[in-house]
């Protein structure tokens, strides 16, 4: 008779050993694959997205909430567990004040996910991603590819919107105010 193993959880996730993989649970299942030196069009945009993010957050009423970026750790559901690695996301402060001391890991959904593709991402890695935050209830996914200069936008319960260099994206409503034409993602 065969076993099924238990759901892994993020502190099991997050005792495994520091050995070049990156890793993240999509419902409890452990998902890894080598990890790979980021390159400058990935780098670049990661930089442009968090400015524009940083200066409109900047401008917004206080309590204010967070942009973070670099793979941050971000644990988006528990039971079984969905902890993942983001580009960059916008945190708000609703999300910030739960956090503590004891976790480097944001414990909650953010406002905002932002994956910017490298070359080795596939389809399938990417729309499980997009598939865990919007399950989790981010409401905001932007899916920056460097090399198109695209940014497509995904919803919960809409159809993905496509935006080139020559449009102006919005984060209505979730990011109210925040415009920028797509083209600053890629200076």
């Amino acid at each position: 008779m065969a076993t099924v193993a238990a759901p892994m959880t993020t502190e099991e996730l997050l005792a495994l050993p520091d050995d070049g993989m990156e890793r993240w649970l999509i419902a409890g299942e452990l998902r890894e694959r080598p990890m790979t030196v980021r390159n400058r069009f990935h780098s670049r945009a990661m930089i442009c997205v968090g400015t524009e993010l940083e200066l409109w957050r900047r401008q917004q009423s206080p309590p204010r909430g967070q942009v973070l970026g670099g793979e941050v750790g971000v644990r988006l559901g528990r039971d079984p567990d969905t902890t993942v690695g983001v580009d960059v996301v916008y945190v708000s402060a609703d999300v910030i004040v739960r956090q503590t001391q004891e976790t480097t890991l944001i414990d909650g959904v953010p406002t905002l996910a932002v994956e910017i593709l490298l070359p080795k991402d596939t389809f399938k890695v990417i729309h499980e991603r997009i598939s865990a935050y919007l399950s989790a209830g981010v409401p905001l996914v932007w899916v920056v590819h460097p090399y198109d200069r695209t940014v497509t936008v995904y919803r919960p319960g809409t159809e993905p919107d496509l935006f080139t260099s020559h449009h102006e994206l919005s984060g209505e409503p979730h990011l109210p105010g925040f415009r920028v034409p797509v083209v600053r993602f890629f200076e």
